[in-house]
């Protein structure tokens, strides 16, 4: 039989009072109903790495493993209100934007963060892990000229290098090409993803100056839905406890790593990565805990 986590028992003595809040975190997203990215994936990611999540919801898509079959986004007007909501009262340490669907929400975001005092992770979210378009080609252009300027960090794929700069990566080799042409967009910081490349699993971060090359074993897994929201929320929660640029991007490779190692099957189609891996490290990742239906030793549970 499998066994679940230890969890130690509650203690009332264990609790101080009051207790000093945790790094906050700031994702600008859109929904992804099946909790595998998204807003969903950034505030997980940001329970396991232990700041304080909040959002600014963009957008709403009907989706699961198979694709996304629908999505709508939200009016500036909302997006801008929930912005303000939440920075002017409880303020914020770090922002994250994903998806943001139109040239209207590309602008009013780029506007909103430019006028904040803290780091910001872009995810130029042009497509979903099954080719959905969840980013309107007219919008590409607000994405280079308006939001690429305000990032600390841009941390596009080889796709979306491709659909921002014309530039197309074939092996890691051309990465530093990529990361120029990202970087002369404006943003501080350019990771390169070259997730899609044959072999290991090498990613380049650089700003122009210095660099750094991020390597990890490939996994044999299909199971990595939701891998670039949970980069990009890992290196904004990193910015937020005051780590510097190239230490939160190797930490959030390794917490990524790990969760891609573990993913799960989920529905029919591609499942996603395990957020709270390190939860479960005593089965090691990527072992059957029991997630799938069956027991560890994989009978059908009694």
């Amino acid at each position: 039989m499998s066994t679940a986590p230890r969890v130690p028992p509650f203690s009332p003595s264990s609790v101080t009072a009051p207790r000093v809040a945790p790094p906050r975190v700031l994702t600008v997203a859109g929904s992804d109903s099946g909790g595998g990215a998204g807003i969903q994936a950034d505030l997980k990611t940001m329970l396991a790495l232990g700041v304080h999540g909040m959002s600014v919801l963009t957008a709403v898509t009907a989706q699961n493993s198979l694709g996304v079959q629908g999505a709508w986004e939200l009016p500036v007007e909302a997006v801008r209100a929930q912005y303000r909501s939440v920075v002017d009262d409880i303020g914020v340490q770090a922002v994250k934007t994903g998806m943001l669907a139109s040239a209207e929400l590309v602008e009013a975001v780029a506007e909103l963060i430019g006028g904040t005092h803290a780091p910001v992770v872009v995810d130029p979210v042009g497509v979903s892990k099954h080719g959905d378009p969840l980013l309107a080609s007219s919008a590409l252009d607000s994405v280079r000229t308006k939001l690429l300027p305000v990032a600390t960090v841009a941390t596009p794929n080889l796709d979306e290098v491709a659909q921002l700069t014309g530039v197309r990566v074939e092996s890691a080799d051309g990465m530093r090409r990529a990361a120029a042409a990202v970087l002369s967009y404006g943003p501080a910081w350019a990771l390169i993803k070259g997730g899609h490349l044959s072999g290991d699993a090498v990613d380049f971060l650089t700003d122009g100056s210095d660099e750094v090359w991020l390597r990890a074993p490939r996994f044999d897994n299909r199971h990595t839905h939701g891998t670039g929201c949970t980069l990009a929320s890992a290196i904004a929660s990193g910015l937020a406890k005051g780590q510097t640029v190239p230490d939160a991007v190797t930490a959030a490779k390794e917490y990524v790593t790990g969760a891609i190692a573990a993913g799960f099957a989920l529905g029919e189609g591609i499942g996603p990565v395990d957020h709270g891996w390190r939860f479960r490290a005593d089965h090691g990742p990527g072992a059957n805990d029991g997630r799938d239906g069956h027991d560890a030793d994989g009978t059908d549970p009694a």
